[in-house]
């Protein structure tokens, strides 16, 4: 009894003793978060948890992956968390990735944040290269996503080998081609620079128009066996089913189309397609694993649902959502134009104050310059008046002495002179003083006009310093004057600086409208191509000029199969082949 009683409280206080939670990591594409969960959660309460965290309202896209057995799976919303074949150790790890994809990325994507997450998880698959994209548009999508990281191109800040560390290419075509990373980087500026005045989100919207429109992009590849043995891949996507060649994932061998498929279900390992048209052979495969079948029926389910969801007016709450991003939208505009406009002030001011600034450099440089001739104007009036006055003094000496000579001779010719000898000598002498006494008055006239001019020099260089003088005072009052102009254009200080799957084995999709939806979906089609014909354009320019470097040795199978596309003009939306009436033959692939 005791024992039993022991027992009792040893398996009780072992109960109470079992841990309630657990911890879970959650991976996004670029963060990485950790919740404790209670151990009763199912898996839709930790992904409500993991959106409402992350701010996402449009759910419907994504999941919660983990990998079992070196197979794919996602946690199923219905079902305890625990109850999945997850690791038992802490932390348990789900990757949080978009799960179905759209059709069209611009219309359908509301959220910015499912904008970003679309973004991040495509631009990785391209890298590694499980999306096939060809060199042209990997420069292109490359720019975008540089525009997305760096914002506007702006030559002072991105010089060149700004992209030295950045993955932007697959090393695909970075093998494909003679091209140095300098080279690449080049060509992926001269786009980069084009997206000027894209915001980020604008960026990457881009970059997943682009990519949406790549064969193997949102497609999930199985490998299946028909039932002759031979070895196929099944490829489901947001259009419907597809049928590849093991060697070739780009160009389906037939296709069935959502709207032209009645039924899908699965026994043990074999997978049964029945088409709308009851003239047409149900198309049966098997896959390797039970569980590979779960996995494929779930992706069939949720993007048939996202097909029809599509095709019908919006609901409420996606109503509201593509009217809040509007206004969201028209806000940011807004902002950015805002923006602009107080950065156009703002260079619009530095560019008045630097030229004010300028201004009164010169204006100083003018000012020390007339200084500096008055100085040199007053040091030349003072020699011009010394000289004056030393000329005017000779003068007065020649004159002096003129009138000497001229007394001479007068008293000369006054003597008698008695001998014709003497007379002559007289004469001779006086004919000298005579001379002498011009010359005399000749260079006492001279210096008397030179003394005028001398006077005339000093009245000018006495009128040329006014002259300066006046200069001086007029540039001091108009430096004096500037400071007040460029307050009045001084920067403002206020500018800123700057639901979901179900375990059923079989799923039947009705819906009365299937012919008029596949006339819509083809018209959609052809509208989107024409959309497309400019950047192909663009690309094609791109291609033509790095064809040259082109190493052909070095070209994969995916390559040779894209460019026999292209030689044939087919892209990834007139390359569907729709089985056809056969009466009751079987489908043979």
């Amino acid at each position: 009894m005791a024992g039993a009683i022991a027992s009792r409280m040893s398996f009780s206080s072992l109960k109470r003793k079992q841990p309630k939670t657990f911890t879970v990591r959650i991976v996004t594409m670029d963060a990485e978060m950790e919740f404790s969960c209670e151990v009763k959660w199912k898996g839709k309460d930790l992904f409500d948890l993991v959106c409402r965290t992350l701010g996402l309202r449009e759910t419907w896209f994504f999941g919660l992956q983990y990998t079992i057995k070196d197979t794919v799976a996602w946690l199923k919303m219905d079902k305890k968390v625990l109850d999945h074949d997850v690791p038992t150790e802490e932390p348990v790890t789900f990757h949080f990735l978009a799960k179905f994809y759209p059709e069209n990325a611009e219309e359908e994507l509301v959220q910015e944040i499912t904008q970003h997450l679309f973004f991040l998880q495509v631009k990785k698959q391209i890298l590694d290269e499980k999306i096939y994209c060809p060199p042209e548009a990997s420069v292109l999508l490359a720019s975008y996503a540089v525009q997305a990281k760096y914002g506007d191109y702006d030559p002072n800040v991105h010089k060149r080998g700004f992209l030295a560390q950045e993955e932007l290419l697959p090393k695909r075509v970075i093998n494909l081609y003679q091209m140095t990373p300098e080279m690449w980087e080049e060509r992926i500026t001269a786009w980069y620079a084009e997206h000027r005045g894209r915001a980020r989100d604008e960026a990457e919207m881009e970059y997943l128009k682009i990519a949406q429109d790549l064969e193997m992009y949102g497609v999930n590849y199985f490998a299946i066996r028909n039932k002759k043995g031979t070895e196929l891949l099944l490829g489901v996507d947001a259009l419907g089913l597809h049928i590849y060649d093991p060697d070739n994932r780009l160009t389906p061998k037939i296709s069935f189309p959502w709207n032209e498929i009645r039924n899908i279900s699965y026994s043990d390992k074999e997978f049964t397609i029945k088409p709308l048209d009851k003239k047409i052979d149900v198309f049966k495969f098997n896959s390797s694993k039970l569980r590979v079948n779960k996995l494929i029926l779930q992706l069939c389910i949720g993007n048939h649902d996202l097909f029809m969801r599509r095709r019908k007016a919006d609901s409420l709450e996606v109503q509201q959502m593509k009217a809040q991003a509007r206004e969201e939208k028209a806000r940011k505009q807004m902002e950015r134009q805002r923006l602009a406009r107080e950065k156009q002030m703002r260079e619009e001011a530095e560019r008045t104050r630097d030229e004010l600034e300028r201004r009164l450099m010169q204006l100083k440089e003018e000012a020390t310059m007339a200084n500096e001739a008055l100085m040199r104007s007053e040091e030349t009036a003072d020699l011009l008046a010394e000289k004056a006055q030393i000329t005017e003094e000779e003068a007065k000496l020649l004159a002096q002495k003129a009138a000497e000579a001229e007394q001479e001779m007068q008293r000369i010719k006054a003597t008698a002179i008695r001998t014709e000898e003497e007379k002559r000598l007289m004469e001779q002498k006086v004919l000298e003083a005579e001379m002498l006494a011009l010359k005399m008055a000749e260079e006492s006239e001279r210096r008397a006009k030179e003394a005028d001019q001398l006077k005339q020099d000093l009245q000018e260089a006495r009128e040329s310093e006014r002259r300066a003088k006046q200069k001086l005072l007029e540039i001091t009052s108009k430096s004096s004057y500037t400071p007040m102009n460029s307050s009045t254009t001084a920067l403002p200080t206020d500018l800123p600086s700057f639901n979901l799957i179900s375990e059923s084995l079989s799923f039947d999709f009705k819906d009365t409208d299937m012919k008029r939806l596949s006339m819509e979906i083809e018209k959609e089609k052809v509208e989107y191509m024409e959309k497309s014909k400019h950047l192909q354009e663009q690309l094609n320019e791109l291609k033509t000029e790095i064809e040259a470097l082109k190493l052909k040795e070095r070209e994969t199978a995916l390559d040779i199969l894209h460019n026999e596309n292209t030689s044939r003009g087919n892209s990834k939306h007139n390359t569907i082949k729709k089985p056809q009436a056969q009466g009751r033959r079987p489908i043979c692939i």
